[in-house]
């Protein structure tokens, strides 16, 4: 849908020109990517997994070499990239440390999985409980497996059958969380999901980001076993929390016996031990991913000691079998390469110090895209957490999930896309987000402030 509020400024027959412009010149300048995926075939969509056909321009590039934050597509064209793999390379692409510990464990060692612990996994988990601040940790291969186990370990703790998830939340693909709020308070699935397995409003209780009065509605039924939430929604463009809210948040879960996740999938952004250290929040589980691993597929749950406690105590009984057909854990969880890689990034790439660059290049980018926004009047807001920035067409900033879906504009999204990228630069496909990385200039930064201004200054009313 198009948003009135981000309408106002844009010259909407203007913007629909430059559209059909740019669109042609990003098919006149990859014509070996279009050539490839319209001879992907025996590729459902035409790409490895369907979203990646979300790019602007009706066909993805196709990458040929990605080093740092810089890409170059299989057409020869190089770009500044501040997609990073929606977070999944906040470490840079191939950062040489990662590599190194790669390289030692695939060819030196060997064994990229053999079902046997590593030394690794040991010294990941403590680092994450010194990140974090919860002691016990377990592995998985994405972030959505990671909060799949945590909820039914919460389920299995609580002895309660639902979880409680914001509206408009992120979790990957987990089924519970694809959920909007109805306008009497009910659970409503989110359009457009792939085959739920049940109806969501069995498994799930809805509220809204910053609503503790909506919270407190959904967890006074005393059947929510664990509330998932990011600590700021981030894949609806970042929501940040109100001053008080997730202070608010934990003690209504304490409250009601209610566990909360903390899922800092995205929000690590803010910081070495993501939100969760930056504002000393206290969750019972902490999941992360995408990022600690360099690139390589990863996710991990952290759980207090009080939380390992009771599952221990269920599991000694026989109720829960954690150690094999349980439904917690997979075979190449846990494996020797994804840990090693963990291992290198955490204590080698993403440190204190590359958060504070990062930061205050983040901080840079803001001002420039807000120097834009304001040159023009235009209504948008431009919010940072900490390495990550994204802009909205609506101002003040929105404070719900519901409030930054409404002010999304496709075609000016699309636009916006489309003449960065042809201009260069890469932003994430799915929202106007940026990140940057260890290896993100100054330059690359200020490169981005000039093509956004000339971008927009083009479509202006």
């Amino acid at each position: 849908m198009k948003s009135d509020v981000a309408s106002a400024g844009i010259d909407r027959q203007r913007l629909s020109a430059r559209v059909a412009v740019e669109l042609a010149e990003h098919a006149r300048t990859h014509p070996r990517s279009r050539a490839a995926v319209d001879a992907s075939g025996a590729l459902l969509t035409g790409v490895p997994m369907p979203w990646m056909a979300k790019w602007a321009g009706g066909f993805p590039l196709l990458h040929a070499t990605a080093v740092g934050n810089l890409v170059t597509d299989i057409d020869g064209h190089a770009y500044v990239d501040f997609a990073l793999g929606d977070t999944g390379a906040m470490a840079g692409h191939s950062p040489p440390a990662t590599v190194a510990a790669i390289e030692q464990r695939a060819a030196v060692l060997g064994g990229l999985t053999t079902m046997l612990p590593t030394e690794d996994a040991g010294l990941v988990g403590a680092e994450l409980s010194r990140r974090f601040a919860v002691p016990q940790w377990s592995f998985a291969l994405s972030a959505t497996d990671a909060n799949r186990w945590s909820l039914r370990l919460a389920r299995a703790v609580t002895g309660r059958a639902k979880v409680l998830a914001f509206a408009y939340c992120y979790h990957g693909s987990v089924d519970e969380t694809f959920v909007v709020r109805g306008p009497g308070g009910e659970t409503l699935p989110r359009a457009g999901n792939v085959g739920p397995a049940s109806p969501v409003a069995e498994t799930t209780r809805v509220a809204e980001f910053n609503d503790l009065t909506s919270v407190e509605q959904a967890l006074a039924a005393g059947d929510v076993a664990c509330v998932i939430t990011e600590p700021a929604l981030t894949n609806i463009g970042i929501v940040l929390p109100e001053p008080g809210f997730l202070t608010g948040l934990r003690e209504l879960c304490d409250r009601y016996g209610t566990l909360l996740l903390i899922d800092e999938t995205h929000t690590i952004s803010a910081g070495p031990g993501g939100m969760t250290a930056a504002e000393g929040l206290r969750p019972d589980i902490v999941v992360v991913g995408k990022a600690i691993a360099g690139g390589v597929p990863i996710g991990a749950y952290g759980i207090t000691a009080e939380l390992a406690g009771r599952i221990a105590a269920r599991a000694a009984t026989g109720e829960l079998d954690l150690i094999d057909v349980g439904g917690v854990g997979g075979t190449l969880a846990g494996n020797a390469l994804s840990l090693a890689a963990a291992h290198a990034t955490l204590t080698q790439v993403l440190t204190d110090e590359a958060f504070a660059h990062q930061d205050a290049l983040a901080g840079r980018f803001a001002e420039g895209v807000l120097a834009t926004v304001e040159r023009h009047r235009l209504p948008w807001s431009v919010v940072q957490l900490g390495a990550r920035v994204e802009y909205r067409f609506v101002a003040p900033a929105p404070r719900t999930g519901t409030e930054s879906a409404a002010a999304e504009d496709p075609e000016l999204e699309e636009y916006l896309h489309l003449a960065l990228l042809n201009r260069g630069i890469l932003m994430t496909p799915f929202h106007n987000m940026a990140l940057m990385c260890p290896t993100t200039t100054t330059a690359d930064v200020d490169l981005h402030s000039r093509l956004f201004a000339e971008v927009v200054d083009a479509v202006v009313g």
